[in-house]
């Protein structure tokens, strides 16, 4: 019988990580409204910082599938160490520079660059070990406490980004993220991650394709992807969307626009704190994903729909706290039926597949919304959205792998 003890969910390890990525997203969300107003401050040119967060973004998007492999192959503690340094090194420089006047455009690429690469490389290599360091029956509420760094540091990030920009100056701003960086890497020094048992000796091309063959043969996991990937989709053609809409619509506004973003990024938080301290049963696991996506979706469709802020505002906030469980409930299902070694490649897969379609969504909704009425595209997207997710309650497979109950069930069993 397992003590209580046993089965906690803060470790001196999950806390230690936690708290260096606590550090980190606060600083990185001080450093994308810094850089974004900095470009705008020299260059003026709204096309230039687009590019900017274009290039950043698709290097990381590229090695994705690759950096799965290299956590699932190489010594994972390592790995975070030393990607958290080199990004820390990188906007410490960067910093410096802009401190003296000697900074140029074309560094700012060169560390977005950096920053992307170690991003793809670091973000599945937490989310891989999440799994080792806490019991299995409290890993839905583990990337629940994660999600809430993320989502806390954007929501202070949007805040505070423009004030902190005004009052210290970028330079200040890119000196605390590189500092935030170096802190999160070294903290992870004191972090327990266990090694991987690996199962072969196969060489880099091997057990990337391995990782692959895994998802096409686990056809839960396959049904998964897919719905992450058409949802995220989708719902990046809505996001590009909502600012026009507010831009467009006479009793809105700027400023309306900002109350809805924080009501939707509270509702997420709401969200993550309410898995991070429920613990849900394998066996209700599938209820209420799908209760969850039916409930998001419908707020969301009610919430473009209309003008009236009170209404809209409850909506987005009610669609972002269903959102939050929806997809925590995704990426603990995938970590449970991962095998150790595969882990890495699966979780990097999914973020090549789901991440790769954003720029196409966000370039596909600013076409549609350019001939056509903005809230029936918004509208559109969300019920499609809707009408993916209701099937899954009926599909076997997607089911016995959202279901999987690690006690008594192997991936083996999810696989017939």
């Amino acid at each position: 019988m397992k003590s209580n003890c046993d089965e906690r969910l803060w470790t001196r390890s999950l806390f230690i990580l936690w708290q260096g990525q606590l550090v980190s997203s606060l600083g990185d969300a001080a450093y994308s409204i810094a850089l974004g107003f900095w470009v705008l401050k020299v260059t003026g040119s709204t096309a230039l910082m687009g590019t900017l967060m274009a290039v950043s973004t698709l290097p990381g998007v590229i090695i994705a599938p690759f950096a799965g492999t290299l956590i699932d192959r190489n010594n994972r503690k390592k790995l975070l160490i030393l990607m958290d340094l080199l990004r820390g090194c990188s906007i410490v420089l960067l910093g410096i520079l802009a401190y003296n006047n000697n900074i140029k455009v074309w560094m700012v690429f060169i560390a977005g660059i950096i920053l992307s690469i170690c991003g793809a490389i670091f973000s599945p290599g937490i989310n891989s070990s999440i799994p080792d360091l806490v019991p299995k029956s409290k890993i839905t509420n583990a990337n629940s406490v994660f999600a809430i760094v993320t989502n806390g540091a954007n929501m202070m990030g949007n805040i505070a980004g423009g004030f902190l920009f005004q009052i210290i100056g970028a330079p200040l701003m890119f000196l605390f993220n590189g500092l935030s960086f170096v802190f999160s890497g070294l903290s992870i020094l004191l972090v327990k991650i266990p090694a991987i048992e690996k199962k072969n000796n196969q060489c880099f091309l091997e057990d990337l394709k391995d990782g692959f063959s895994f998802v096409w043969r686990l056809k839960g996991l396959r049904y998964t992807l897919l719905i992450a990937a058409v949802d995220n989709f989708f719902a990046n053609i809505a996001i590009i969307l909502l600012l026009p809409l507010f831009q467009k619509t006479p009793n809105l506004g700027p400023a309306k626009y900002g109350i809805v973003m924080a009501c939707f990024m509270g509702g997420m938080f709401v969200g993550f704190i309410l898995t991070s301290i429920i613990n849900i049963p394998a066996l209700k696991k599938l209820k209420i994903f799908i209760i969850s996506g039916i409930i998001y979706n419908v707020c969301l469709i009610i919430a473009v729909s209309q003008s009236i802020l009170i209404i809209m505002a409850v909506m987005i906030f009610v669609g972002g706290t269903f959102n939050a469980i929806f997809n925590v409930l995704i990426m603990s299902s995938v970590q449970l039926a991962t095998p150790q070694e595969k882990r890495g490649k699966v979780i990097s897969f999914i973020t090549m597949v789901t991440q790769g379609l954003t720029p196409f969504a966000m370039a596909l909704g600013g076409v549609l919304g350019s001939f056509l009425p903005i809230r029936s595209v918004m509208s559109t997207c969300f019920i499609i959205t809707l009408l993916l997710v209701i099937p899954f309650a009926f599909n076997k497979h997607f089911k016995r792998f959202i279901n999987f109950d690690y006690e008594n069930e192997t991936v083996e069993d999810i696989m017939l």
